[in-house]
């Protein structure tokens, strides 16, 4: 078994309530594994945050280094309209 360090916390009261109604209905054991589930659902997400910049970051790159002329923005604005004009008519024609 891992040793574990223990920490004071302090909690908004709707936080406390929150903890305490998932130890209470069973849900959780304690309130130390509440707050141990809450802090890695938090973990993970962070990476998943982390990973998302850090794909950004590289397709920025990408489009800062490709030289092709492109679309102008004229031309995705049109298509974009015929898109969503397209979704709109197939909308009413459901309804």
């Amino acid at each position: 078994m891992t040793t574990a360090e223990k920490i004071s916390i302090a909690l908004p009261p709707e936080m406390v309530a929150i903890v305490r109604a998932a130890v209470a209905t069973g849900e959780y054991a304690s309130s130390s594994e509440v707050i141990r589930d809450a802090l890695r659902d938090w973990t993970h997400k962070r990476s998943l945050r982390q990973q998302g910049v850090a794909e950004l970051r590289q397709l920025w790159q990408e489009a800062l280094a490709d030289k092709s002329p492109g679309v102008s923005p004229e031309e995705v604005l049109d298509r974009l309209e015929r898109k969503y004009q397209a979704i709109a008519e197939a909308r009413g024609a459901i309804e």
